[in-house]
């Protein structure tokens, strides 16, 4: 797959405090790419460095298969943690301006507005000024504006943030629709959930340094604790449990005696499911056989965690 960002071995210094050292990515086209860590990590400046807002002391960045510059801009599109509209401008007026320098004529600006004020039914707050509207509904002229000049990059920076459930539900799904449409998407945010549902790769940023980069499948494969839960209905439990204990490291979560049921968490160690499976299956019913597989929230956790 195509890569439409490259980020290449950036360094990025303030004063003695290193920002980013050596950090590479790449993006593929028409992906979600979650960029994950801390507070501190690094996230913003790299942010900012693809923004142009700040450049990288070494290394460089690709867009598109070119050297980013500054006629790049109008194919970015960013929206900030720290929302940047003009409280004391009226909606209509401000968008429209904010959509010219984007490089939109202002019909051409005009009839995306419309589009997008329609399309989230907020056409009557054209003339109310931003001051007016609640956090939430300024969430929502921001997102438009940075969406609207249809760019090959959109970068979120918790999107999310100020949004009531409904409205979140909202902009996740046409999140999914700009993607779907060929837009790729950078998606910063600390709600590993949302990570979990949007995201195709992830890359997980600590004290400056890339710690995990990949597909979010492929992150969680290389995490697997090799572990499962096991629900089985065993005539002589204890003695199963006997059987378990010779072969395998397990722990008992829970015994019902009413139905004879033993839930388990069994690590396999050098065996395979199918060892198991075949044990499970000479000894009782099985109830349920699921692997444990970590979440990113766990992967991100275990990550930054002190050691």
């Amino acid at each position: 797959m195509k890569n439409i960002l490259e980020v290449q071995n950036v360094v990025k210094k303030y004063g003695e405090k290193v920002a980013l050292n050596n950090v590479s990515l790449n993006i593929p086209q028409g992906s979600i790419f979650g960029l994950l860590g801390p507070n501190g990590a690094g996230k913003t400046s790299l942010i900012r460095i693809i923004n142009q807002i700040t450049f990288p002391d070494s290394g460089q960045i690709l867009l598109d298969g070119e050297k980013l510059s500054q006629h790049h801009i109008k194919h970015i599109g960013y929206m900030p943690e720290e929302r940047g509209l003009y409280k004391s401008m009226k909606v209509g007026e401000q968008a429209l301006y904010l959509a010219q320098l984007k490089g939109l004529s202002k019909a051409e600006a005009e009839k995306q507005l419309k589009y997008w004020f329609d399309k989230l039914e907020i056409s009557d707050w054209w003339n109310k000024k931003i001051q007016e509207l609640s956090k939430g509904m300024a969430q929502k002229i921001q997102f438009v504006v940075t969406v609207l000049h249809q760019p090959k990059l959109l970068i979120f920076d918790e999107p999310f943030s100020g949004f009531d459930p409904v409205n979140a539900n909202i902009i996740k799904d046409e999140i999914l629709e700009l993607k779907k449409k060929g837009s790729t998407i950078i998606f910063s945010t600390h709600r590993m959930e949302s990570v979990e549902e949007l995201c195709d790769e992830i890359a997980l940023i600590h004290k400056s340094n890339k710690l995990i980069d990949g597909k979010v499948v492929d992150v969680k494969k290389q995490f697997r604790t090799n572990t499962y839960q096991v629900g089985i209905l065993s005539n002589e439990p204890e003695n199963f449990k006997s059987i378990l204990a010779n072969q395998f490291d397990f722990q008992e979560t829970n015994f019902k005696s009413l139905n004879n049921e033993l839930q388990l968490n069994i690590n396999l160690g050098n065996k395979s499911s199918n060892d198991l499976m075949q044990i499970l299956i000479q000894n009782g019913e099985i109830t349920h056989f699921t692997e444990n597989i970590p979440s990113i929230n766990d992967i991100f956790i275990e990550t930054v965690s002190p050691k």
